[in-house]
């Protein structure tokens, strides 16, 4: 089974800078890298900015810098975080944060994420993606928070994914796809394309 929705890019040119990190799934693994997603993407987001064309001398293009490494790394922190929290432990599939560096038709940064989830939780996921695709990110954003305030646990609130598109523009995407040696367990990769 293999499902996208969204903005999702599915293959990449080949000639663009790339730059992923993978983490081994096993319990004590997440624990440490969910204390550090944080340096995590400030990491990813600093490596980033190595690949863009932009003079940090140049006032103009400093300024864009200095902004696309908040934006990156804000992006990827909400990613992986997500990754990591709803990462199935019983998994042995790696959880993954990346960007790609694409220059047309604007220069993009995207970032994306890979977790694993079983069949309940990816059902659950597709139809909040769904939802969010079928309606306007600032309405469902205050129809979440409302949510979110009448139940104290809940823990999917998708306030996150709905700040990337509200906040920083950022063109959502997703893949489900289920593997072959294990077809209960579905690996989902989060996109998110932001212009910097």
């Amino acid at each position: 089974m293999r499902q996208i929705f969204g903005d999702y890019i599915n293959i990449f040119p080949s000639d663009r800078d790339s730059l992923e990190l993978s983490f081994t799934s096993t319990s004590e693994d997440i624990k440490n890298l969910w204390r550090n997603q944080r340096l995590s993407a400030h990491f990813l987001a600093n490596c980033f900015i190595s690949f863009l064309p932009l003079d940090e001398n140049n006032p103009d293009d400093k300024h864009r810098i200095t902004e696309a490494q908040g934006s990156i790394s804000y992006i990827a922190n909400e990613l992986i975080e997500n990754a990591v929290k709803f990462n199935l432990e019983t998994s042995a599939h790696q959880v993954k944060l990346g960007t790609y560096f694409l220059e047309h038709p604007e220069l993009t940064a995207v970032i994306f994420a890979t977790n694993s989830l079983d069949k309940t939780q990816a059902q659950a996921f597709q139809i909040f993606v769904k939802k969010l695709l079928d309606s306007d990110p600032q309405e469902l954003y205050i129809q979440q928070i409302e949510s979110s305030a009448r139940d104290d646990n809940t823990t999917r609130s998708g306030l996150g994914l709905l700040t990337l598109i509200n906040d920083y523009q950022a063109r959502l995407g997703w893949k489900f796809e289920s593997l072959s040696t294990f077809p209960d367990v579905i690996v989902v990769t989060v996109m998110a394309q932001v212009a910097v």
